[in-house]
């Protein structure tokens, strides 16, 4: 996984509710037996009309074609389970998440691949919306060492919280298995003496 440590960029928001795994990846590209061209499907049928970009939606737009962050709704990656739809996310440059509430498996499958989501109260996720809506301030740092996010427009800075685990895992940029492999050694001399203590086993 790629660490996350201070990132900075534009921030788009999509202040929609219950925004699901499908809108994020249509079952369209669900077909391929690896990740790749999962880019194109993220937000497909919001980003594209007939095969052309919809002006409409925010990654069309003027000044957040390029956005790191993603300020969202409530209950945000709800539905099926689908790891692709991290990927695909991860893939157009996404970084981090900001909102009040995740989809478990969402959240979930997000940790495991190295997108940072950062759960906020209503008010303050509100009131990033609003900066954020004008593409002359939607300027944002990520600081995951310090759990700061600055707007930049503002001189803002807000904390959030974040389990140490995760945390370690991010700035590493280690996922399950490479947080299990750090204790590599351990578990080799555990197995050494599970063996010898209990040698029928074997």
């Amino acid at each position: 996984m790629l660490p996350f440590t201070t990132v900075s960029g534009v921030a788009a928001p999509l202040p929609a509710a219950n925004v699901d795994t499908d809108v994020i990846m249509p079952k369209t590209f669900l077909k391929g037996v690896d990740r790749s061209g999962l880019d194109v499907g993220v937000f497909n049928l919001l980003r594209f009309t007939d095969g052309q970009p919809n002006r409409d939606f925010v990654l069309n737009q003027a000044g957040y074609r390029e956005a790191r962050f993603l300020v969202v709704g409530p209950n945000f990656g709800c539905g099926s389970s689908r790891e692709h739809a991290v990927w695909g996310l991860s893939q157009v440059g996404i970084r981090a998440l900001i909102g009040t509430s995740f989809a478990g498996i969402f959240n979930d499958n997000c940790r495991n691949n190295g997108l940072l989501t950062i759960t906020l109260d209503h008010a303050t996720v509100e009131h990033i919306q609003q900066v954020i809506g004008d593409p002359a301030s939607n300027q944002m740092i990520v600081d995951l060492p310090s759990q700061t996010i600055s707007l930049v427009a503002t001189g803002t800075t807000i904390g959030f919280a974040i389990d140490a685990l995760r945390k370690t895992a991010l700035l590493s940029g280690l996922d399950a298995i490479g947080q299990t492999l750090e204790g590599a050694s351990d578990i080799r001399a555990f197995e050494a003496t599970h063996r010898l203590v209990n040698p029928w086993l074997f």
